[in-house]
């Protein structure tokens, strides 16, 4: 099994890699990104200046809007070299095209391999996939063609449908699942609900995408304790992006996702875009390393976490990942307390009374924000809406707005149009 060897090596090592790939880089975005190369020109910052990682901060940062108005003048490729088109899910604004070379999906597979490799992936591993392999969904793709580089085998069942999956689960005999956490609960529920043995199963572990399954301290949340409490499986946590074309994903440790410096710079950066130190909250910024038709340098994600930098009881070097803490746009201000969408999330999952939720934040008439939460509640009664509000009362210390509805109304919330992913918040703001 060939693995990526660098995560393993010293630091000293890590970084003249990344130092040498970052210089790779710039001199090809000098040579072929119209955006990059404009970037240059008007700070006056030749390419050649910067010589090490820590060099990049003498570089403005690429943001979401530069990505969404001017999309094409990101690529480095003509339209001939593009095998593949994904798009972000535009959970906040607009869907940014991201277009990939055959290098670029080679590079994609890599990156998935050294991903379950680290999540104790093995070649005799069996992966149910819970998710969609279309609408443009780069992560699917990327799961599916690492497992192939992988060797083990794949079984795509694609979102949703409990049944269909243990119906899978049992004939086929999967040793791991890949799904989003919130969906693996739904699946315990079923289960239950059907008397059906989950630890009898074949499954032993799950790669759980897209939420938060840990606290900052990396001990399970309320969501990975759902699953934990019931479920006698390994959970390992990843992190992504579309953009980034990388994933920071857990070993068996579940002490952050491990950083894959062949592929990727993260710097995590303050206000004023200055590196934070390690264990402070900052927002994740990467430079890609190896992608051929849009590579991004010191691209601002919006997504707030902690990095932590000692070497891991699993024997790598390299960098990790805190859960995220939260989106910089999805942070809420709310009658004096201050609150992260993910907090939010997390006590609502905790919550028995309540099934499903979306929760949608609006500017009132003096300009201060305003939560209000659209909720599918276990009982139409009033003794379960006074546990529910009093429980917020309890936790917030302040009181949002409660809008109950129905399961099927709440699906149309989450699933607007031809949407992906299960959206949970809508900023009116």
């Amino acid at each position: 099994m060939i693995n990526l060897p660098s995560s393993f090596n010293t630091k000293e090592y890590i970084a003249r890699l990344q130092n040498q790939k970052l210089s790779e880089l710039l001199q090809y975005l000098q040579t072929h990104s119209p955006y990059y190369r404009e970037i240059f020109s008007v700070n006056d910052i030749p390419p050649g200046n910067i010589r090490t990682v820590s060099d990049l901060t003498a570089l403005p940062v690429t943001t979401k809007e530069d990505l969404q108005q001017r999309n094409n003048d990101f690529l480095c490729v003509p339209a001939s070299a593009i095998i593949e088109y994904t798009a972000t899910s535009g959970t906040l604004g607009s869907p940014v095209t991201v277009a990939l070379t055959e290098n670029d999906l080679q590079r994609l597979a890599l990156n998935e391999y050294g991903s379950f490799v680290c999540a104790d992936g093995k070649q005799e591993d069996i992966f149910q996939l819970m998710l969609t392999l279309d609408r443009q969904f780069m992560a699917g793709m990327a799961y599916y063609s690492g497992i192939r580089k992988l060797g083990a085998g794949i079984i795509r069942v694609g979102p949703g449908v409990p049944s269909l999956q243990w119906e899978n689960i049992f004939r086929l005999k999967p040793t791991a699942i890949v799904a989003v956490p919130s969906f693996i609960v739904k699946l315990i529920q079923y289960a239950k609900e059907h008397r059906i043995d989950i630890n009898g199963s074949s499954v032993k572990k799950a790669i759980c995408i897209g939420e938060n399954i840990r606290n900052t301290d990396f001990s399970l949340n309320v969501l990975g304790r759902k699953i934990a409490e019931s479920w006698n499986i390994q959970l390992y946590s990843t992190y992504a992006s579309t953009e980034m074309q990388t994933a920071f994903t857990e070993c068996g440790q579940g002490r952050g996702g491990h950083l894959q410096p062949e592929l990727l710079i993260v710097e995590l950066l303050d206000e004023n875009n200055q590196p934070v130190k390690p264990g402070e909250p900052g927002e994740v910024t990467i430079t890609t390393l190896g992608v051929e038709a849009m590579p991004l340098l010191r691209y601002k994600t919006g997504d707030i976490c902690m990095f932590f930098d000692e070497p891991c009881a699993c024997g790598r070097n390299t960098l990790r990942l805190s859960p995220v803490i939260g989106r910089k746009k999805q942070m809420i201000k709310f009658k004096g307390t201050t609150l992260f969408a993910p907090a939010l999330f997390d006590l609502l999952n905790g919550m028995e009374d309540v099934k499903d939720y979306v929760a949608e934040v609006y500017s009132n008439e003096i300009g201060t924000d305003e939560v209000l939460l659209h909720i599918v509640a276990a009982k139409n009664t009033e003794d379960c809406d006074h546990r529910i509000r009093a429980y917020l009362q309890a936790k917030l210390r302040v009181s949002p707005q409660v809008r109950y509805i129905t399961a099927e109304e709440i699906q149309k919330m989450q699933f607007p149009g031809a949407g992906r992913k299960a959206i949970k918040f809508v900023d009116r703001r």
